[in-house]
């Protein structure tokens, strides 16, 4: 008898057809996808039909574009000490990504336009761009903010400003190795911290001496190391260093006016968690030949104007992220299906999306008010707001940033933790930000030091919170508790943290319910101030707030 001829096993093992997954987040218009940004740019001055935001939107959305951020990260950058010849040459290369990146970033001009573009609300028109591109790639950012930065500290020296100005605010990105004067645009890095001191830069070691008569915008020679310069191969480098008269801010370019390479000699490239599309660095100053910008013995008031806006520049881009997370979350769970609906449809599911979108939205109207300051800092009023609302921005938004990316992974799922999801990049990055620049407690006590010496900083945080008063009992008796609290000067410092985010919490609140679509400002007070949670836990809107308009908003894309 012969039996018949089993069936081939390999179709026993064909698979079944895949269903029931979600697909990447792409092709879409980032900015025009996003309400809450476009309405609340509108209370800014910005006409919500812009057409540059509009076509920087649909470019940065663009699958090709996202591709350049994960390539410009999957391939880090590499350092080389020398040539094959001997010569020592300090060079590290990028991904052709990378520059892409730079490139588009420098070409829209998110390094220069309040600088250039006399619009009034130049500052708010130029983050809402770096809100847009720091969704898709943050690290090429760094060198992008710095050179942003480093105008008001320049024009301190205004001899030194007008020679490299020009070229620093130039639509016009050379990633060349070669000398500044041989080029038509610039960019530029910064050079504080120290190993002994960090965040401390009054202990730096680094000392300058002056090369002839020394002076404010005569040429000194460095001598010392800098344990973070970061995107080291900037065209020139803000630097501090000690002369006789104290710690002061130097103007450091890569190559010197001869055409010989200056002495700024690379040790290494930090091996970050976050960030690596972009190089960090391990420097030594040997003889480094740089200008004194401003006086001797004034470098730490001179730089800080630099660093102000850095600060502000990690403020846009955690809230950046956060909107970048929210749409991923979102987006995933409109196409997954579980328990037998979308997982959109599930009621706890969608209290945790609305919370996230909340939290969001919060960071969003922030940032938004600080750049808004920043436009408006000639009012006296406006720059002591400012001076007090960015670092409690800084602090606040960048210290839930981590906490907020890890929950839209976790609402992702399995698929949110591969490495070619964007999920695992927006959270490694998520902590950087609450570290550079400034951690927490450094920008908790520049708030307290802000207090004391500038009285009118509270003043004017003050009157920005008085209007929303009247409109929620939770929200006037936080504003009354912050009074109390200020009140009491014993023991301040322990207290400064709870101190801060009282204040954040209070500032996000009162533009959430004057500027904000009106159940996310209602979510926000119910979870961020009538609750003991304080939102730590996302998930825990009360029943009876519409979330179906907060996350119909938050849906970038179907």
């Amino acid at each position: 008898m012969t039996l018949p001829s089993p069936a081939p096993l390999t179709s026993l093992a064909t698979t079944h057809e895949v269903l029931n997954t979600s697909r990447e987040l792409e092709n879409y218009n980032v900015y025009t996808s996003d309400p809450s940004l476009v309405e609340a740019l509108r209370a800014y001055g910005v006409d919500p039909t812009d057409d540059g935001l509009t076509r920087f939107g649909e470019l940065v959305g663009e699958s090709e574009f996202i591709r350049h951020g994960f390539l410009a990260n999957e391939n880090k950058p590499v350092f080389h000490t020398h040539d094959r010849f001997g010569h020592r040459i300090d060079q590290v290369d990028y991904h052709p990504s990378y520059h892409v990146l730079m490139d588009t970033s420098i070409r829209h001009g998110l390094h220069s336009l309040p600088w250039t573009d006399q619009r009034n609300n130049a500052h708010v028109y130029r983050a809402a761009h770096s809100y847009l591109m720091a969704q898709m790639e943050a690290g090429h950012g760094c060198p992008i903010t710095m050179t942003f930065a480093c105008a008001p500290t320049l024009k301190k020296q205004p001899d030194i400003a007008a020679q490299w100005l020009p070229k620093i605010t130039a639509h016009h990105y050379d990633p060349r190795n070669i000398g500044y004067q041989h080029k038509q645009g610039l960019t530029i890095g910064m050079a504080m911290t120290e190993k002994q001191g960090g965040s401390d830069v009054r202990s730096n070691t680094t000392r300058a001496f002056p090369v002839g008569q020394g002076g404010p915008g005569k040429l000194y020679q460095l001598v010392g190391h800098k344990f973070f310069m970061s995107a080291p191969m900037c065209d020139a480098f803000l630097a501090l260093a000690y002369t006789d008269k104290g710690l002061s801010c130097f103007l450091m370019p890569r190559w010197n006016e001869d055409g010989s390479k200056n002495h700024v000699h690379i040790q290494q490239l930090k091996d970050k968690m976050g960030n690596v599309s972009n190089a960090s660095s391990e420097v030594e100053f040997r003889g480094a030949k740089a200008w004194l910008i401003g006086d001797e013995g004034r470098g730490v008031a001179n730089i800080l104007e630099m660093v102000a806006l850095t600060r502000f520049d990690c403020l846009v881009g955690s809230a950046s992220s956060m909107r970048q997370c929210t749409a991923q979350a979102v987006f995933h769970c409109a196409n997954r299906a579980a328990f037998g609906k979308l997982l959109i449809e599930q009621p706890l599911m969608r209290n945790v999306l609305a919370d996230l979108a909340v939290e969001s939205d919060a960071a969003l109207h922030l940032w938004l008010r600080v750049a808004n300051a920043l436009d408006e800092q000639s009012n006296p009023q406006q720059a002591a707001f400012l001076r007090i609302a960015t670092a409690i921005g800084k602090y606040w938004v960048c210290k839930r940033s981590p906490g907020h990316a890890y929950e839209a992974m976790e609402c992702i799922g399995g698929s949110g933790v591969m490495e070619r999801c964007i999920m695992p990049r927006l959270y490694r990055e998520a902590p950087i930000n609450t570290i550079w620049e400034g951690s927490g407690n450094v920008q908790c006590l520049d708030v307290m030091r802000a207090m004391e010496k500038s009285p009118e900083c509270v003043e004017a945080l003050f009157s920005e919170l008085a209007q929303s008063q009247g409109h929620d009992t939770q929200l006037d008796a936080l504003v009354l508790s912050i009074k109390r609290h200020l009140s009491n000067t014993d023991e301040i410092e322990w207290r400064a943290r709870q101190t801060v985010e009282d204040m954040a919490l209070a500032l996000q609140a009162s533009l959430l319910v004057r500027h904000g679509h009106s159940a996310t400002a209602e979510a926000f007070l119910a979870t961020r101030l009538g609750s003991q949670q304080r939102g730590l836990v996302y998930g825990t809107i009360p029943q009876g707030i519409q979330v179906d308009s907060i996350i119909e908003r938050a849906l970038a894309a179907r």
